[in-house]
């Protein structure tokens, strides 16, 4: 059977159950973390994050999928915590955001990948617990030249290692075809790549041809509704299984139980449905509204998110 790494362990494919594919448990920025006294207070995070992962857990969740990478704070220690306490399976990442550090400019992509391809074959932060899927992100400037190097760096740990990959995208800017430009170019077959934030878009054309191209797309965004409200999400969905790709689709929320970007108290304001609960509670009744059957449905939480992962052993 096939395994892969979550923060517990190696677990069976077949155990994955109902899967939430993008989603994040903390969002952190390192240098306010450690410049500011009071920025992060860890016991009373740890309590409001299990809280939140069990909220999805008694809807069915079986798995999370932390698409954390290391330059958006990333804390493997926290993901185990809240993993252990609220008895999930968590699977976490490995990989760079889009944000061009200097750093990047000048170094080669191999030492890229030698930095954290470590994540997969031995662990993370001096841990044995290590990724089991590779996070990398394009945002609307585009393919620039230190993002074609940071995908590249994801192209090659994937294919080292079988770690499939899952991406940021911007899909209003088409990058998420880009991304699988250079994808193509390293070797990697598509089929292992998840498109993520395709869900903020309603043109199903569009989507069609990044699948059609073998990828999965992320419908991944539930909850912000600024970007694009529920029910037009719901509405690609339908439409993308009436054209026969619900077997090219997961979902998720990209949700936090923490991100440290906003204001405290604006994310509850302005985007209150934004949380591991939308899917199960509004989500899927809406969707079997539109006429999206059971098996489809079971295809996007469950069937498809288990062959991102089976095509590998744990590392």
């Amino acid at each position: 059977m096939a395994k892969v790494n979550s923060v517990l362990g190696p677990i069976d494919t077949n155990d994955l159950g109902f899967t939430l594919m993008h989603e994040h448990i903390l969002v952190m920025n390192w240098d306010m973390r450690q410049a500011v006294p009071g920025w992060f207070d860890r016991k009373e995070f740890i309590q409001h994050a299990v809280k939140e992962v069990q909220s999805a857990k008694e809807r069915g969740v079986k798995t999370m999928v932390d698409l954390t990478p290391i330059n958006l704070g990333r804390d493997i220690s926290v993901i185990k915590e809240v993993a252990e306490k609220a008895e999930m399976q968590i699977i976490a990442a490995t990989g760079y955001y889009w944000f061009e550090h200097p750093m990047y400019q000048w170094r080669e992509v191999e030492e890229l990948v030698d930095f954290l391809i470590r994540d997969i074959t031995d662990g993370i932060q001096g841990t044995d617990v290590k990724a089991g899927i590779i996070k990398c992100a394009t945002d609307q400037p585009g393919v620039t030249d230190i993002n074609k190097k940071l995908l590249q760096a994801a192209a090659r740990m994937h294919r080292a290692t079988g770690v499939p990959i899952s991406t940021h995208s911007d899909v209003h800017t088409h990058t998420g075809y880009k991304q699988q430009d250079v994808f193509e170019e390293e070797g990697v077959d598509l089929k292992r790549v998840v498109i993520g934030h395709c869900g903020d878009s309603e043109d199903a054309g569009h989507l069609e041809s990044i699948m059609k191209r073998g990828s999965l797309i992320g419908m991944d965004r539930f909850g912000i509704d600024m970007l694009l409200p529920t029910p037009q999400r719901v509405s690609v969905i339908a439409e993308l299984c009436r054209r026969g790709y619900a077997e090219q689709m997961v979902l998720a929320h990209d949700a936090a139980c923490h991100i440290d970007w906003f204001p405290k108290g604006m994310v509850e304001a302005t985007v209150p449905n934004w949380n591991f609960r939308h899917i199960s509670d509004d989500v899927i009744p809406a969707l079997r509204k539109e006429g999206v059957t059971e098996a489809q449905i079971e295809a996007m939480t469950v069937g498809n998110p288990r062959r991102v992962f089976e095509n590998h052993g744990a590392y």
